[in-house]
């Protein structure tokens, strides 16, 4: 087990010292547990608690509000404890997590009675961030994940790629992925890892591979990363002797990172991962390439703002299972490239909207609402963590899945998809069997209270039960018996703790007491006896409970072990049943938002029209549908308007509605037509990084740098005012040689909003740019927002009036207004030039030729700068350099050389 990277200060901890001798013997067994987790919090099973002590116990006591004790002494420091109820663990552990603390679950599992010195205690699991499955610790609708960073070298210590393995082990999904190092960053953020594992020779992540983890980080000893080594557990773990069935052939540092994953994770269960069954190798040209910034700006699951709606995820959020909901974050996250795969999904949403109502789509969802979360539940059960009423759910869900199958083969009409999943909800037989005659039909919540196997699953256990629930029948009924043998009418069958079962007769009444009486205590006037029979149902009854819920242990135990064969059919159907739940979702969705299938051609653009932002619709009372068209003919919108115009909404609906439609989803529009896609980049809004020492301008400048190296012809890009963090013509000049850069280079299809007016006449030079505007009205210096796309050039940007709308006081607004005029009068009598002290030459952002021209660099230096270089200050008396100062001013503002 690694150290995680919060470790705690052990310098002042018994933990941290070497001799044990001077401690008393519990804390000698404490101390070798701690020991074997340095960098854990230790909850160390002590009757109905889990007391942490020393460092441990101060960090619990902050972090989770404890109240911090000190008892007696141990190896001359005084103990400090803090404690949590065993029974309310969870909620203590959920907090820890969340923290990105891991906890060592350390229990009792000697016997108090026989034990000789402190009870034998050992970790039975660790929790960590990444390695969740109990239901309290996990949030039903997203997935934890554990990945391992592998990086491969070159003999000069490049980093070259990158292997990425990630597991959920709630559900035994395991990845693999190879990246370059510039895609680990994107990968991260697509993932999202609880826990990433690195090697100790890491120390800096961000150093050593340029990326920040979103999550906690372990790092555990490099070796566990041999490729080798790492290539052999995953072949054991798939029981296979190639990996090349699952495409991971070429996969090297993958396999490294795979190795160290699987046996971090078996470590912290402390057994195998039964149900690690499969792998999956993902590419980066099998989805559509969405960096940080993108998945950030279209809020795919999370706002700007970090709250979990409104977002797409929240609006197509309909699903009836959360099997569904985990499933489309999957998907909203992993759009195919393949427009085949959507188109399959898309026939099986039509064919659920046309479904007849009598078994359609509502009565499919309605069957879906009492499906359980059987994909949690077998990884529970692989990991024989489940609990009681986990296997009564497992029942009735199998047990309904005949009628949920019949109603979907009904529906299928030759859909492919449909057709596969009718075909996965075939139940397994023999182990709903099992279920239904092991589990009582409500059983308890744990097993520890009994009444969890079925009656007639285990004669012994039925006759531990009837002794110990019909006590009181068999006494009365003994009580009559022996009345009637013995002649004697008041003789009574009774009980007490001191001396058990008995027979009490009177006095007077004793010798009509039969010989096998057996005389058990004396009082002033009666005799009690035990009788043979009595002294036989004492020993059963008085052990019947304890020694029933032993029994049904055992059997639950057993249990939990025939079932573990069943677990890959359990996985199938709770694939087919996530797949089925999300479709219906769709499918509802598009009925009740009146969304279309869109169409997918082989030739390149894309078509929308009346078009419709998803989220931003569901928000206000009338939304104003737009088009987009981008063609080969048409690569570039310059889009201009006012703001609060609706230019970034139309923007990300463009996006959004590409990206649902390679999803499979039905979309908001009349009419959607799409080419191949292989990207989507945003560049909208504005965001510093401090942490990060980056300014607003330098993280627009950055994601800017990244589309244009980055973008190909069958990319989507958005530009929303780049180049306004700087100075004005700075900023026109960025803004149009990045225009122009990604219609002469990329030409990839570019939706381009700006508030620089000049670049309206960038159509006039490149045919594939055409402009488009929305509009406003102006009335008595207020503006009304028509939200709707024109062609043609914006006539002004309306700031002013916005302004106004935002409440910047009346008097602010009338002295913009009056230096609005003056400017805009001084720019047409005579326009001010910005200055470049760096170029060589006056630069026209038209000339093309100029624009491309590397012998720019060998024109003649400005005489001002011929006059700098030439001079020695240390020459210069204060009067020279006085008369230099006048002299350079003449030659900036009437160069001797007009040309140069």
């Amino acid at each position: 087990m690694g150290n995680h990277t919060a470790t705690p200060d052990t310098s002042s901890d018994p933990a941290a010292q070497a001799d044990l001798s001077q401690h008393t013997p519990m804390m000698q067994q404490y101390l070798r547990i701690k020991a074997e987790h340095p960098g854990t919090l230790v909850f160390y099973r002590m009757g109905d608690f889990y007391e942490l002590f020393f460092d441990d116990a101060e960090k619990a006591a902050r972090l989770l509000d404890l109240t911090l004790t000190q008892r007696g002494a141990s190896g001359g420091n005084p103990i400090r404890m803090a404690g949590v109820p065993h029974h309310a663990c969870e909620q203590y552990l959920a907090k820890l997590v969340k923290l990105g603390e891991s906890v060592a679950i350390c229990e009792q599992i000697g016997d108090p009675a026989t034990s000789k010195g402190p009870v034998e205690r050992k970790v039975v699991r660790v929790v960590t961030p990444g390695t969740l499955t109990d239901a309290a610790l996990l949030s039903d609708k997203s997935d934890v994940y554990l990945l391992a960073l592998c990086p491969a070298h070159n003999r000069r210590g490049v980093v070259t790629s990158v292997g990425l393995a990630w597991l959920n082990l709630a559900s035994g999904a395991l990845r693999l992925a190879e990246v370059a190092p510039a895609q680990v960053s994107a990968a991260l953020e697509r993932i999202r890892p609880a826990e990433t594992l690195v090697a100790d020779s890491i120390t800096d992540m961000q150093a050593s591979l340029g990326v920040t983890n979103p999550g906690a980080t372990t790092r555990v000893p490099a070796w566990h990363f041999d490729v080798g080594s790492g290539t052999q557990r995953l072949r054991e773990q798939l029981d296979v002797a190639s990996l090349d069935g699952f495409g991971a052939q070429t996969l090297t540092c993958a396999c490294g990172a795979a190795g160290a994953l699987l046996l971090y994770a078996a470590a912290t269960q402390g057994q195998q991962l039964r149900h690690v069954r499969s792998l999956k190798v993902e590419y980066e040209s099998e989805y559509i390439g969405l960096d940080p910034a993108t998945r950030r700006n279209l809020e795919l699951t999370e706002t700007l703002r970090g709250t979990e709606s409104p977002t797409l995820f929240s609006l197509l959020d309909t699903c009836c299972t959360t099997m569904g909901s985990r499933l489309l974050r999957h998907w909203l996250h992993h759009p195919p490239r393949d427009a085949s795969v959507a188109q399959a999904r898309q026939q099986a949403i039509g064919a659920l909207i046309d479904a007849p109502s009598g078994g359609g789509l509502d009565t499919l969802r309605t069957a879906l609402r009492r499906v359980s979360d059987i994909e949690r539940i077998t990884g529970r059960l692989a990991l024989l963590s489940a609990r009681p009423r986990d296997l009564s759910s497992l029942r009735d869900t199998f047990a309904a899945l005949p009628d949920l199958r019949a109603l979907v083969a009904g529906v299928a009409r030759e859909t492919s998809a449909l057709e596969r999943i009718t075909a996965a909800l075939e139940p397994p037989h023999e182990c709903l069997d099992l279920l239904t005659n092991a589990i009582a039909p409500e059983p308890a919540a744990l097993i520890r209270d009994g009444g969890v196997i079925a009656r007639g699953y285990d004669p012994d256990l039925d006759e531990l039960r009837d002794i110990s629930e019909n006590c009181d029948q068999f006494l009365i009924d003994l009580e009559a018996r022996e009345r009637a043998r013995t002649g004697i009418a008041n003789l009574r069958v009774e009980y007490n703790k001191v001396h058990g079962f008995y027979i009490e007769v009177t006095r007077g009444q004793t010798d009509k007491v039969p010989d096998d009486y057996r005389r058990r205590q004396t009082l002033k006037n009666a005799e009690r006896y035990i009788t043979p029979e009595l002294k036989a149902f004492e020993d059963k009854a008085l052990s019947a409970q304890e020694r029933a819920l032993a029994r049904e242990r055992a059997l639950y135990d057993a249990l939990l072990q025939n079932l573990l064969p069943f677990i890959a059919d359990c996985q199938r159907v709770a694939g087919a049943l996530a797949e089925l739940d999300l479709l219906c979702a769709f499918a509802e969705r598009a009925r009740a938002l009146d969304w279309v299938a869109p169409e997918f051609a082989a030739d390149a653009g894309i078509d929308i029209e009346q078009g419709r932002h998803p989220v931003v619709e569901a928000q206000v009372e009338q939304f104003i549908a737009n088009d987009c068209c981008l063609s080969q003919d048409r690569r570039l919108l310059l889009i201009t308007g006012p703001n609060m115009g609706g230019k970034s909404t139309f923007m990300r609906q463009t996006a959004l509605i590409a990206l649902m439609a390679h999803v499979g989803s039905y979309v908001p529009a009349k009419r959607a037509r799409f080419g191949a896609l292989d990207r989507i980049f945003t560049r909208i809004g504005a965001a510093d990084d401090l942490a990060g020492g980056r300014s607003t301008f330098m993280v627009e400048m950055t994601e800017a740098a990244a589309i244009l190296n980055d973008a190909s012809a069958s990319s989507l890009v958005l530009m929303d005012e780049i180049g306004r963090g700087t100075s004005t013509f700075d900023g026109l000049a960025l803004a149009w040689a990045i225009a122009r850069h990604l219609l002469t280079h990329n030409g990839c299809y570019t939706l381009f909003a700006t508030h620089y007016f000049e670049l309206t006449q960038l159509p006039v030079e490149f045919a594939q740019a055409a402009n488009v505007h929305l509009s406003a009205v102006e009335h008595d210096h207020g503006i009304v927002f028509l939200h709707a796309v024109s062609e043609g050039p914006a006539n002004q940007s309306y700031g002013l009036q916005v302004a106004q709308l935002a409440g910047v006081p009346a008097a602010v607004i009338r002295a913009a207004r009056k230096h609005l005029v003056h400017l805009e009068q001084q720019s047409i009598g005579q326009p001010t030039p910005q200055f470049d002290l760096f170029a060589s030459q006056p630069y026209s952002p038209y000339d093309d030729a100029q624009a491309d021209d590397p012998k720019q660099d060998e024109a003649p230096e400005h005489p001002v700068m011929e006059k700098l270089r030439a001079l020695d200050p240390n020459e210069l008396r204060p009067r020279d350099a006085l008369d230099l100062l006048y002299e350079l001013h003449e030659l900036a503002n009437n160069p001797p050389d007009a040309s140069r």
